[in-house]
Parts: C-alpha cells; structure tokens; sequence
C-alpha cells in the first residue's frame, strides 16, 4: 500500500511593490506561509505597511476576495490618506506585482523543487535578486500599463 496524503504541501505568497515619486527605489516586500491569506491577515499587513509610508498612498489592487470585507473596510476608513483604484477582476498584464511574479516563476520554471521549504528558498533568493535591482523593479511597473514613476 502507497501512503497517499489527501491534503497537498501548500505555499501562499503575498506580494508588495511601493514607489514614491520623491523618493527614487521601489520596495518590494513578500510574505510567505503555508496555508491560504485570508483578509483579515491582508488587513494586518496593510496596516504595518501603511505605518512605514509617509505622505499620500494610493493603493493599487485586484478585486479579489482578500482585498475585500470588513477588516479590509476598517483599514481604509482608519487611513483616509489612502485612496483606493481598483484593476479589473483578472488584468494581470497591468498589475505590476503579476509582472512580479511572472519573472520569479520564469526563474524557478524547469526546476525541480522537492518540497515546498525548497520552493521558500527559491521564491526568497528571487526576491532577493529583483530587490538588488531598482531597474528590474521599475521594468514591473514599465511592462504593466500602469504609468511609470518620475
């Protein structure tokens, strides 16, 4: 008998760019875990990152379920600084963290990843490679349809 696991090895990602017209280098933060974000953890994140961010913000996001519900609602009405421009349902061609993401996988593609620690390690040695890189940041921003920065 072959021991079947009915419940697969699982790593979600989470994934921030910021930029700052006055302030030239983009951020570029991640967030791993095992199991699915759900929004009141997207909530918690947003909030630590908008206490980092001086001045104006304006959040870009998907219309996906983890940047909608109550937490989420709590977050912007607390930071009124923040306006909020939603893409489409499914664009990842103008969001720049997709742009993100499709370079991180085109680096781990043809890989063979044993487990998903192995699969931790690759996405961070790719995150550190892109945030070595101000021009491979920006080139997010430039390949989405999203106006590049100053």
């Amino acid at each position: 008998m072959i021991p079947y696991h009915d419940k697969p090895d699982r790593l979600s990602a989470l994934a921030t760019l910021t930029g700052s017209p006055e302030r030239q280098p983009l951020g570029l933060y991640l967030r791993f875990q095992p199991r699915h974000f759900q929004a009141l953890e997207v909530a918690g994140l947003l909030r630590a990152r908008l206490r980092h961010l001086r001045g104006p913000v304006i959040l870009l996001w998907d219309r996906g379920t983890l940047h909608r519900g109550a937490a989420i609602e709590a977050v912007c009405q607390a930071h009124p600084r923040r306006p909020v421009e939603a893409f489409p349902a499914y664009a990842p061609e103008r969001h720049p963290t997709a742009q993100m993401w499709h370079d991180c996988k085109g680096h781990t593609a043809n890989s063979l990843l044993r487990d998903t620690r192995e699969l931790h390690r690759r996405l961070s040695a790719n995150a550190r490679r892109v945030r070595r890189s101000q021009a491979k940041r920006r080139s997010f921003i430039s390949s989405s349809t999203l106006p590049s920065p100053p």
